[in-house]
């Protein structure tokens, strides 16, 4: 067989099989990467990174950290095992830490690590405003999104090296690399990180309701965040992350919904 009909029959079965199911929106997902290989290196980078920060502990932040992070992670559980999803976490190892720095910025590690920066507090503003934040990373952690974006990064590579095979002339080849970073960049791996960052925001505004959070303060964080942007950031196409007014008119959208999912599972009064 042609090489580049075998790499190209390779690339298509490489997909086809490494599909797997999202089990918060039911849709078939890009994953090559096994949690029994991605969560120990997860782990062992987490615990460099705490290792390189300053970690508050026994402060009431960062006990409210904790408190938020197991209501949350509890509501996941919940929503999964009444889903047919029972035992989906047992490999999770969940940490909540918050660390010392002036960034406004939350993150979460495959595998259920994640870290508050205290730079993100005052924009989180009360406890319900970091059930919003910890719901959108718990999500991250859930729906494998790590793995998703290595895998896609894989794809990305692997077509990369099929133009390459497939294209003789070294001016052609040249050029094709130019405009295949590009167009894979701006027209595949931005819009699929935005994707991501959505669908981090539709479960985790689902989980902050069922642990007992107000949903609407989902929608009030970004428009926080809005305010201490003074409004400046890079056009949507061109970002990881959707703009703050789509995430505004999203979050408010799903705010009611999140309070039916809520009702399933005997949650109708909600703190802030």
């Amino acid at each position: 067989m042609n090489p580049k009909k075998i790499l190209l029959t390779f690339l298509v079965l490489l997909i086809i099989m490494s599909c797997k199911t999202n089990p918060f929106t039911g849709k078939q997902t890009l994953n090559f990467v096994s949690n029994d290989k991605l969560f120990p290196m997860s782990f062992s980078q987490y615990n460099q990174v705490l290792s390189e920060s300053k970690v508050i502990t026994g402060t009431k932040d960062a006990e409210m950290i904790t408190r938020v992070g197991e209501r949350i992670k509890n509501a996941a559980e919940r929503y999964l095992n009444a889903n047919g999803h029972e035992g989906y976490l047992n490999a999770y190892e969940w940490e909540y830490k918050l660390i010392d720095s002036d960034q406004i910025n939350a993150w979460a590690m495959p595998g259920g690590k994640i870290a508050f920066y205290t730079g993100i507090l005052p924009i989180a503003k009360n406890e319900a405003g970091v059930a919003a934040i910890m719901g959108h990373e718990v999500a991250h952690a859930l729906a494998n999104h790590g793995a998703q974006r290595m895998s896609a990064a894989q794809v990305q590579q692997i077509g990369a090296l099929a133009g390459n095979i497939a294209i003789g002339d070294e001016k052609s080849r040249n050029a094709f690399n130019q405009y295949y970073g590009v167009g894979t960049t701006v027209g595949g791996m931005l819009p699929f990180s935005r994707s991501h960052e959505t669908e981090a925001d539709q479960i985790g505004i689902y989980l902050m309701a069922i642990a007992g959070y107000n949903p609407d303060e989902a929608a009030e964080l970004w428009q926080r965040m809005k305010e201490k942007s003074g409004g400046q950031a890079p056009p949507e196409i061109l970002s990881t992350h959707p703009s703050n007014d789509s995430r505004i008119a999203n979050l408010t959208a799903l705010a009611t919904q999140a309070r039916a999912e809520a009702a399933k599972f005997g949650v109708t009064q909600f703190r802030n």
